[in-house]
């Protein structure tokens, strides 16, 4: 499928780059942006197994919804927004493989939206991350008010959506927002190192575990543990498990082969 206002490339096997490219307008999410990113998502290219999504451009990795299409929404409107973008981000959120926000620039509103629903965040040193609905008199309509809190506690999210501020890589990897913060031109090279370290290992695995940390989110410890042992059990049952534990013990490199 051609896509108007997204990138995809897959540099090497394995690892699909997605970047949001409407640079017009900072890669900000219109409609139809959002409505390209769910297509995507839902029809993610075969054989992937990390996608990272970046913004396109050196300026942007998403400055946020789009204000002009959003200004002459009535409350009906809105709902409707709202709705579908925290549905898109939700589908991301739920993608069975590991997604990689790597951040290159402004990261506002919907665009701090958008990483958040990623598994790992990291930033450029020239990144800026914000909540900065308030001012425009709203509130964070694409899931923030959810995992903002989820990420970095109540306290610093508060913060960050009362006052609108927008803070710099380095408060936001203080705070926990993001993992790492890099010089710009290292951030693509170190996302793709990580994505290679993940794909070294047991993709099952990986899948189970993302699987269990996301259902945590709002199971009772007695739940999400219960959920735990079964996922630790099942891999028992898989091909890879005997390729890994063998490998170990005779110190050589497992050749996973996903089964």
């Amino acid at each position: 499928m051609e896509y108007k206002f997204l990138k995809a490339e897959t540099p090497e096997a394995g690892i699909c780059i997605l970047s949001i490219s409407h640079p017009q307008s900072l890669n900000s999410l219109s409609r139809p942006v959002l409505e390209e990113i769910n297509s995507f998502v839902l029809d993610l290219p075969e054989g992937t197994a990390v996608l990272i999504i970046r913004g396109d451009g050196p300026k942007s990795f998403v400055a946020g919804a789009d204000i002009s299409q959003m200004a002459g929404f009535d409350a009906e409107q809105g709902l409707d927004f709202g709705r579908f973008g925290a549905e898109v981000f939700r589908r991301i959120e739920e993608l069975p493989i590991p997604v990689i926000a790597a951040v290159n620039g402004f990261a506002l509103g919907g665009g701090c939206e958008l990483a958040m629903a990623c598994d790992i965040r990291i930033a450029s040193e020239k990144a800026k991350f914000g909540q900065p609905e308030v001012k425009l008199g709203i509130i964070p309509g694409f899931s923030g008010t959810y995992r903002l809190p989820k990420l970095v506690g109540q306290g610093y999210a508060k913060e960050m959506i009362y006052s609108g501020r927008v803070i710099n890589a380095a408060e936001a990897l203080r705070i926990g927002l993001v993992n790492h913060v890099l010089p710009p031109e290292e951030l693509m090279d170190y996302a793709l190192g990580l994505a290679r370290d993940i794909m070294a290992n047991a993709p099952i695995a990986v899948r189970k575990a993302k699987a269990c940390i996301n259902a945590n989110y709002d199971m009772d410890e007695t739940t999400a543990l219960a959920t735990e042992n079964r996922a630790f059990s099942e891999c028992f049952a898989t091909e890879d498990q005997k390729t890994g534990m063998k490998a170990f013990l005779e110190k050589g490199k497992p050749e996973f082969k996903n089964r």
